[in-house]
């Protein structure tokens, strides 16, 4: 059995991010939407709740890359798409991979929170599912508007306000669309100023199916394992909010091989045994969500001593943007912007020398340039507290 230690696996999820030393290497062209789309593809997804979060974390791992290209990757070039991806949030994924997701995402047995709402039939859902595959073939819309769609196509049932949500309610129809991004008749279209717009995957991927169940959860835990393998099922389970018992079932029906980190078990994909022997390096500040603080495991290594303390929220991950440091969180970060004007503060949990300050200030640079912004660095504490 091959013997990793959590620096060489450390070293290879960098790489495999594309987040290795240095940090402002110069790509060989001008980075296209095609190869913002393969960065996506490869960190299974950004976690797109916060935007600017997604086009930071996107943009960290396209050397030359700024938030207008992955716009323009998302809403002109459609090379990717935004909808739910792993653990049910809102995630820009590659729209190549769609089929991918959607398939796995509909052989994962529904979460307890979802199944304990209860506020619609499985007839009801397959007749919400059908009318809002119908109103969005076509169009944009809002979601007082494609209320309006779904009430005219089922009954006045699914516009009833009794879905708890935010000191609100939201239309009963709503329960459904976690199960519509699932099954793959409802995406996010373009902001139409503040308001949110949802139309149909095939607008982003002409001729799109999802793929068969079984091939796509195999596709799916293949791509995890390269991004961020070594890994457990009970590890997977987490990153995709699926039952820890149907991913024992998956990761055993696959040809994986199995390596022990610091001598615990894990597993990877069959054959992709190779890893550096290089120590892990390099700084970055990675933002709200990154899919790198988010899914690599185990959290005692990522977030060594002070670091678990500082930068997780309840032991969840990602709702502090992190200084990472040699692959591990050393430190957390916060952002406010003006204008063009961008203010970074940064908190330490361990002094730097002259050679980190310095990659500090690079660092803080390429935030600006992927931004577009004009940032400055202020070290101190960060007094924002943690991202619902």
């Amino acid at each position: 059995m091959t013997e990793l230690s959590w620096e060489q696996v450390s070293a290879r999820r960098l790489a495999r991010h594309g987040l290795s030393a240095p940090a402002a290497s110069a790509p060989d062209a001008a980075p296209d939407a095609d190869r913002v789309a393969d960065a996506v593809s490869t960190m299974c997804g950004a976690h797109a709740q916060v935007a600017s979060a997604a086009e930071l974390s996107v943009g960290l791992r396209v050397p030359g890359a700024t938030r207008a290209l992955v716009r323009r990757a998302l809403w002109r070039d459609r090379t990717l798409v935004k909808t739910r991806g792993p653990r049910g949030t809102v995630h820009l994924l590659a729209a190549a991979d769609l089929p991918m997701w959607t398939g796995a995402l509909s052989a994962v047995p529904a979460p307890p929170w979802e199944r304990a709402v209860a506020l619609l039939t499985p007839q009801q859902t397959e007749q919400v599912l059908a009318a809002i595959a119908d109103a969005l073939a076509e169009a944009e819309l809002t979601t007082a508007e494609l209320t309006e769609e779904i009430v005219a196509r089922t009954g006045g049932w699914a516009g009833e306000r009794v879905m708890e949500a935010f000191q609100d309610r939201w239309p009963r129809w709503m329960a459904a669309m976690s199960a519509a991004t699932r099954a793959g008749v409802m995406c996010h279209g373009p902001n139409r100023g503040r308001a949110t717009t949802y139309t149909s995957p095939t607008r982003w991927l002409p001729g799109f199916t999802p793929m068969p169940g079984p091939a796509a959860r195999a596709d799916l835990v293949r791509r995890y394992l390269y991004a961020y393998g070594p890994a457990t099922p009970a590890q997977f389970a987490k990153w995709l909010s699926a039952p820890e018992q149907w991913a024992g079932v998956v990761f055993r029906s696959l040809d994986l091989t199995e390596v022990t980190v610091a001598g615990t078990r894990a597993w990877v994909v069959a054959g992709d045994t190779e890893f550096p022997d290089d120590r892990p390096a390099g700084l970055r500040l990675l933002p709200y969500f990154d899919a790198y603080a988010v899914g690599c495991h185990p959290r005692e290594r990522l977030f060594p001593g002070a670091a678990a303390e500082r930068a997780l929220a309840g032991g969840q991950a990602g709702n502090f943007p992190v200084l990472l440091l040699d692959g591990t969180v050393a430190g957390v970060w916060h952002m406010r912007r003006s204008g063009r004007t961008i203010r970074i503060t940064v908190e330490p949990l361990r002094p730097l020398g002259v050679g980190r300050r310095r990659a500090l200030d690079e660092e803080v640079e390429r935030v600006g340039h992927i931004l577009e912004g004009n940032p400055s660095l202020t070290i101190g504490t960060v007094d924002v507290g943690p991202h619902a």
